[in-house]
């Protein structure tokens, strides 16, 4: 049964587009329960027809409807598709407000929105990845930020206000003049996290376990992990090194094959992927990602860090807005295999780090991440608040 509704502003029909239909309800999910329980009518526009998400986001009362659209790569014909697809259902649909979120939701849904007339369009960036990482592209990299600006510009013009999750992103937004001066800014500690779906758990202590959770991509710092796990097992036997989270079709993907080969050298365990990683988070004693990549905020930072799991991660952009240095984690640079054996050794040395600064990281997570709080923020600034 949809949850119980409370007197809304005035009830809105609100559309919401994602480029992963999982992220709906591993990132969105409280955020649309929100939405449905202030009085508004939400539908969501994803790719794939998932029954069981679909049958989640019933649950909550919220409306699904799969769209045509190709995560990655710059096909126009794919893009134009989306885009028309969009706007027949925004034409048939008349939304009161579209928030779409990541690269192809917020370009494609608000210039499918812009020409279906809807007013009230926002947008929510979860981070700027690869075109906006090199300071000074060159070749087919210029080219594909180049036209990623234009499509942005044209897309958001006239879009009420955009969210953000990092002052990185905020400033690429700015220089390269993203949308117009009237659209406000407003920047929040990523998709939350729900304190109660992931409760603390006390950390293993025996023997110290290093998780990884991440895309098996290079970016995400996994051969400096396996390099660093490599340098301390010649000091230390018994530590486990483990790896979790999907293989992807990408030309940086970890392959199977090197996989296997480091688990066949007793250096790193793979745990293959899952839909819930708190069994694994509960059995770790600290969580790492060494991320090369440009991140918004991590989700699976946010997870560790509610179940009281002391952070190692990057001063990458993102990254490093989950660590305070020293307290709750340690920050190292990327690409450095060395300088993350060190920080692992850190918590070999002296054991005693793995609770205290787990307890700095639930700490965080309660003040800072809280997904009930960055929602309501999240409603606020988009008059869609209940009425108190």
């Amino acid at each position: 049964m949809p949850p119980e509704t409370h007197t809304a502003v005035k009830p809105q029909h609100i559309a919401i587009v994602a480029s992963l239909t999982l992220s709906l309800v591993n990132f969105r999910y409280q955020l649309l329960k929100a939405m449905v329980t202030a009085g508004h009518r939400v539908t969501a526009f994803a790719p794939e027809a998932d029954d069981a998400i679909v049958k989640q986001l019933d649950g909550i009362g919220v409306q699904f409807i799969q769209i045509p659209m190709a995560r990655t790569g710059l096909n126009p014909l794919q893009d134009a598709q989306t885009v028309f697809a969009l706007y027949r259902h925004f034409r048939r649909l008349k939304p009161d407000v579209v928030l779409p979120y990541t690269m192809k939701p917020i370009i494609y849904g608000s210039l499918s929105a812009r020409l279906a007339g809807v007013s009230h369009r926002f947008a929510l960036f979860t981070g700027m990845g690869h075109v906006f990482s090199d300071a000074n592209p060159s070749g087919r990299a210029r080219l594909v930020r180049w036209i990623s600006i234009m499509l942005y510009r044209i897309s958001l013009r006239g879009t009420r206000g955009i969210f953000l999750y990092n002052s990185a992103d905020e400033e690429d937004v700015k220089t390269h003049r993203l949308v117009e001066s009237e659209t406000f800014m407003c920047r929040v500690s990523g998709s939350g996290i729900d304190l109660e779906q992931f409760p603390s758990v006390e950390p293993v202590s025996n023997p110290v376990t290093f998780l990884l959770i991440a895309r098996m991509l290079r970016d995400k710092g996994i051969p400096e992990f396996v390099a660093a796990a490599r340098q301390i097992r010649k000091r230390h036997q018994h530590v486990r090194f483990q790896l979790l989270g999907p293989l992807e079709p990408h030309k940086s993907s970890i392959t199977r094959d090197e996989l296997d080969i480091w688990t066949r050298e007793g250096i790193v365990e793979y745990l293959g992927e899952t839909r819930d990683v708190r069994p694994f988070l509960a059995q770790s004693s600290v969580f790492v990602l060494p991320s090369t990549y440009r991140e918004g905020i991590p989700r699976s930072i946010l997870e560790a860090l509610a179940t009281g799991r002391a952070i190692i991660t990057t001063d990458a952009p993102g990254c490093s807005d989950t660590v305070i240095e020293g307290v709750n984690g340690f920050l190292i640079p990327p690409h450095d295999a060395k300088a993350l054996a060190s920080a692992m050794e850190q918590f070999l040395l002296s054991p005693d780090l793995i609770n205290k600064m787990g307890q700095k990281s639930l700490e965080m997570a309660r003040s800072k991440f809280d997904v009930h709080a960055i929602n309501r923020l999240l409603l606020e600034r988009m008059n869609l608040a209940p009425v108190t």
